[in-house]
Order: structure tokens, then C-alpha cells, then sequence
């Protein structure tokens, strides 16, 4: 499905269509997750336990980025 960036007062934003906010489940002011994958960015209906895992996984990340990098080799 395409999707255009639009105006919205001082920022940009996209305008999902009706049928997808139905496939997914959404109403108008509920919240998305993007989650950045190597295929591109996922949204999904947010959930406050992954935010809070996806946070603590970031900063185990950024603390032990020379760790993870050995361990990829």
C-alpha cells in the first residue's frame, strides 16, 4: 500500500487509509511502534512492555558495542 508524507500543522505525517487502520486494528489516537528491521521499518500497535524491552536492549547496545561487535565475528 502507498502512502504519501503530508502537511500536518508544523510537522509531516502519514495518513493511513481506513482499511489498514481496520487490518490493523487501530482507531484515531491510538499509538504505533516503528521498529527498524533490516527489511525497513515495521509499525506496530504499541505496546509499553516491548518499548520498555527494545529500550533496555538499546542501551545494552550502546554500553557493550565492542562485546557485540567480537561476538559478530
Amino acid at each position: 500500500m502507498k502512502l504519501k508524507i503530508t502537511t500536518i500543522g508544523n510537522s509531516a505525517g502519514v495518513i493511513l487509509p481506513r482499511e489498514l487502520l481496520a487490518r490493523l486494528r487501530l482507531e484515531k489516537g491510538d499509538e504505533l511502534h516503528a521498529l527498524e528491521t533490516p527489511d525497513g521499518i515495521r509499525l506496530t500497535v504499541y505496546d509499553p512492555a516491548l518499548a520498555e524491552q527494545m529500550e533496555v536492549a538499546e542501551q545494552v547496545m550502546r554500553e557493550d558495542r565492542q562485546v557485540l561487535h567480537k561476538l559478530a565475528q
